[in-house]
C-alpha cells in the first residue's frame, strides 16, 4: 500500500544480487493473483514519479536530520524516562525506561497513561511495548513535526 497509497493491490520485493542469482537456472516457485498486473505497475510508476517530483524522500530525510532527530535527542536529555532514541528520516522510536542505568522498561500502566495523555492532546500515538514510534507522513512539514515534539514534551512533563 505504501508504494501506491493502496489504490490497487500491489507489492514488491527487493532482493540482493546473490539471492537473485539462485534463480538464473531455476524458476522462482511463487506467484500471486495480481503479479505484474498492468494497472498495478502503472500505479507504481505514477507514484514513484510523483514522489520524485514532490521530493518526498528528500523531505523525509530533511525532517529526520533537522527536526525529529535533534528534537527527540533534546527530549531524551530533558526527560530521564527516555532511555533511547533511534531512527532515520520519519521513522523513529523513543524507548521509555524506569531506570536508564539498567534500561528496565516502564510498565504497561505507564505506557497506558502516556497513550491517554497523547490522545487528550490530539496526537495519535503508535506504541509497542515500551516504545513510542514517531512516524509522521513523509510529507510532514517542519512546523508540524515541531508541534508533535512539543506535545510529546508537554505530556512527558505532565507525567513526571
Amino acid at each position: 500500500k505504501g508504494v501506491n497509497s493502496g489504490y490497487i493491490p500491489v507489492g514488491g520485493v527487493i532482493i540482493s544480487d546473490p539471492i537473485i542469482r539462485t534463480f538464473d537456472e531455476r524458476v522462482f516457485p511463487g506467484g500471486l493473483t495480481y503479479s505484474g498486473h498492468p494497472l498495478a505497475c502503472a500505479s507504481i510508476i505514477a507514484t514513484i514519479e510523483a514522489m520524485e517530483d514532490e521530493k518526498v524522500v528528500e523531505n523525509a530525510k530533511h525532517i529526520g536530520e533537522n527536526v525529529l532527530g535533534p528534537g527527540l535527542e533534546a527530549l531524551k536529555a530533558k526527560h530521564e524516562i527516555i532511555g533511547d532514541v533511534r531512527g532515520s528520516g520519519v521513522f523513529w522510536a523513543v524507548e521509555f525506561v524506569s531506570d536508564r542505568a539498567t534500561k528496565s522498561p516502564v510498565d504497561a500502566a505507564w505506557m497506558g497513561k502516556l497513550k491517554s495523555a497523547l490522545l487528550a492532546h490530539k496526537l495519535l500515538p503508535f506504541m509497542a511495548d515500551n516504545r513510542l514510534h514517531v512516524v509522521p507522513p513523509c510529507v510532514v512539514t517542519e512546523d508540524e513535526a515541531r508541534e508533535g515534539l512539543a506535545i510529546i514534551d508537554a505530556v512527558l512533563g505532565e507525567l513526571s
